[in-house]
């Protein structure tokens, strides 16, 4: 792959508090999949690979890449490949949008191993982990905590990407949840928004 960087969507939780994994629940008639797949591969990031378990899940024009341990969270969901770097996004974070990857991938080509984006100054997700740091992030990762541990452990060599003017990092955790980003995308009035999540949640919801 040289050095491209590849997008990974995790999408292999089975969505409890949704009643049925987040994968394929449909905004605007379009799965959570689909569309973030979709804005992966519209920032630029080649290949995309879309990690599934819960629920099997076909996505045109992406790597499929079962993971028969989903149950053991995000972690056993992270694999390395042979890129350059790859850009972690989840399901159901489906307002994130292209210019928010495009931000961290332009922080990649000055330089950046390790790049996360924030909101308002607080971090959050989609994450960039330079290929050099995958086997620190596999040996931290803990269940759902996904890449955070190592990224902690780890300020000085992290860059913050502040993408709070060209997207939100919304989670799609339940039916109250779905309905306030389907009016988003529809451009309909959202109503009273929760209040937004402490800082440094980056790879872990």
């Amino acid at each position: 792959m040289g050095n491209r960087v590849a997008g990974v969507l995790l999408a292999a939780g089975e969505g409890k508090r949704l009643g049925t994994p987040k994968a394929l629940v449909e905004l605007g008639g379009r799965r959570l999949v689909d569309r973030v797949a979709g804005l992966l591969r519209d920032a630029g990031t080649a290949p995309v690979l879309v990690v599934t378990g819960a629920a099997p899940v076909t996505v045109p024009g992406v790597i499929g890449v079962p993971n028969p341990d989903w149950r053991a969270g995000m972690g056993a969901s992270l694999d390395p490949g042979d890129c350059a770097a790859a850009v972690i996004a989840l399901v159901d974070q489906p307002l994130i949008g292209a210019d928010v990857v495009r931000r961290l991938l332009s922080a990649h080509q000055a330089g950046a191993e390790l790049a996360v984006a924030a909101y308002h100054g607080r971090a959050r997700n989609p994450v960039l982990l330079g290929r050099d740091h995958w086997a620190g992030v596999l040996a931290a990762a803990d269940g759902d905590t996904g890449a955070r541990p190592y990224l902690r452990a780890h300020p000085d060599l992290v860059t913050l990407v502040e993408c709070g003017d060209i997207g939100r990092p919304d989670d799609v955790d339940t039916p109250q949840d779905l309905a306030r980003i389907g009016a988003v995308l529809s451009g309909r009035p959202a109503g009273p928004w929760p209040a937004p999540r402490p800082p440094g949640c980056p790879t872990g919801g």
